[in-house]
């Protein structure tokens, strides 16, 4: 019997993220520059507008993005437990978290995961109001709305207890870097996803997960990465793979195909393919290099302190890494 591709059973989603937030406290500043951060990356993002908060319960639009979404950004802040509408928004969430499509990633803004998960501190103020509110509508409405603040409470410690990120305790409380790093880790997670139905890398799909776990993208230092194999064995293949999946996190990029036959081919190969490199990644064609000495000495100048991705493709020879790859780049691949 034949076995089910993942192309086939993988399930389509309206947006990639829906965004969880007290407008009061995250609309205008944080919520509006993470909205825009994972939009200029191609994320497509669902968040509500101002005029959607003022009902006490959220309608079937609302829900039915909900399940429409494959991830989920939750930002706790100070007032989101006093809602009643992130509440309940809250329990939709997790309800969907429960199915293996969904994920869910809470973002500790201005409190602490403790406090989330006990109800505590400034979270604990905030949900005593809602409670408070809902209890006294209890007359007008029966236990439904009794059972709502157990759901709730089930729903913010189930949150709590997720892998998440805190702002005060990531990048020094640095609200553009740690935006940066959310965007990333969603970018991440959509990109292995995607490869995960790529016709074209039908077997490679672990190979190529393998590397970019390797590479440590979160890391700020050099990192390199050799594939080595027969020819013909799809070396290529999985070198502009893992390229094209983790290319958009870069400042500059460059894919250098055919290195072995560039450079053997003329006297002046590899100090062309320093060039081409130099050019790609600092977006300059105007880059002249004078040698292959020149062009070392300008990877090492025009290169340190910024986020690079070189792969070489085809290389046989020391000498070919040492004139192209030298120290310059966050990520290097060759193969």
């Amino acid at each position: 019997m034949a076995s089910t591709s993942a192309s086939s059973i993988q399930k389509s989603f309206k947006y990639d993220v829906f965004l969880s937030f007290r407008g009061e406290d995250t609309r205008k500043n944080f919520v509006d520059h993470l909205y825009h951060a994972l939009h200029q990356k191609g994320i497509i993002t669902y968040k509500d507008g101002e005029k959607i908060e003022k009902g006490e319960r959220i309608g079937d639009q609302l829900i039915e993005s909900i399940e429409d979404s494959r991830f989920y950004i939750i930002v706790f802040s100070r007032n989101y437990a006093s809602s009643s509408w992130c509440l309940d928004e809250l329990v939709k969430i997790m309800e969907c978290q429960k199915m293996t499509e969904h994920t869910a990633y809470p973002i500790f803004y201005d409190v602490e995961p403790t406090e989330v998960h006990k109800q505590s501190g400034l979270v604990g103020e905030a949900f005593e109001q809602v409670t408070r509110k809902r209890k006294r509508t209890l007359e007008d409405v029966n236990l439904e709305k009794e059972n709502d603040v157990g759901r709730w409470k089930n729903a913010l410690k189930e949150a709590a207890d997720l892998a998440g990120m805190e702002l005060k305790n990531t990048f020094n409380g640095h609200e553009a870097k740690f935006i940066q790093q959310i965007v990333q880790d969603i970018s991440l997670k959509l990109h292995l996803i995607d490869l995960s139905v790529d016709r074209k890398l039908v077997g490679m799909e672990t190979l190529v997960r393998g590397i970019i776990s390797s590479l440590e993208l979160d890391l700020n230092d050099v990192r390199m990465i050799g594939i080595k194999g027969i020819g013909g064995g799809g070396k290529t293949t999985l070198a502009r793979a893992v390229f094209d999946h983790i290319s958009i996190w870069f400042e500059g990029k460059s894919f250098v195909e055919d290195v072995r036959e560039v450079s053997k081919g003329s006297l002046y190969g590899l100090k062309d393919l320093q060039k081409q490199i130099l050019s790609s990644v600092l977006n300059d064609q105007n880059i002249v290099v004078a040698g292959v000495s020149d062009g070392k000495s300008m990877m090492k100048r025009m290169m340190p302190n910024r986020k690079f991705l070189v792969v070489l493709d085809d290389v046989d020879d020391i000498d070919q890494l040492e004139a192209l790859a030298g120290e310059p780049c966050n990520a290097q691949l060759f193969s």
